[in-house]
């Protein structure tokens, strides 16, 4: 993985491949290593997605049972380098990425919402924020966000140019905080 760096898209969903019954272990392990190495900057969410359903059996009780809806698959939302990378691939249980060859693929809007991961996000902008366009036809800009959409899926950003600042819209997948 020596090119990761140049094709850095922002923050993307990836697929990564587990061991069958290792999921929720990834996840944990996952977690715990963005925690004690601060890279909550690199890897922002962990997802085994499961479907809930309510079971009743032969004597009419009741019981929630959660039924992976990809076993054998982790979703990590990370904005994708050599160094994160590196941290998933390396954790116990991990197989790869998905993807061809050694390439990691990120998900489509629609892949996405068929997992419905997005809704398990916490918003993490406040007006004032300092922010960068990460990807879109902004990439590149940084400023400070000055207004947040109802939906919160799009933001207007006042980017600094060299000669003004000047407004711009652009969809909330496409930024990430400054540092």
């Amino acid at each position: 993985m020596s090119n990761i760096d140049e094709k850095n898209l922002g923050p993307r969903w990836y697929v990564a491949h587990t061991y069958t019954g290792y999921e929720n272990k990834v996840k944990l392990s996952i977690e715990k290593i963005v925690e004690n190495r601060g890279l909550g900057h690199l890897i922002y969410d962990v997802q085994v997605p499961v479907e809930t359903s309510v079971v009743t059996n032969d004597k009419g009780e009741e019981k929630i049972v959660e039924t992976k809806l990809l076993p054998g698959y982790v979703l990590v939302k990370m904005t994708m380098t050599d160094e994160s990378w590196h941290v998933v691939r390396n954790i116990t249980g991990v197989t790869g990425f998905v993807g061809p060859g050694s390439e990691p693929t990120p998900l489509t809007a629609e892949e996405i919402a068929i997992f419905n991961v997005e809704a398990h996000e916490e918003f993490k902008f406040v007006i004032g924020d300092k922010v960068e366009v990460v990807s879109g036809i902004f990439a590149g800009y940084s400023g400070v966000l000055r207004e947040i959409s109802e939906d919160k899926k799009q933001l207007v950003i006042l980017a600094s140019t060299e000669r003004r600042d000047i407004p711009i819209m652009v969809e909330t997948k496409d930024v990430a905080l400054a540092d």
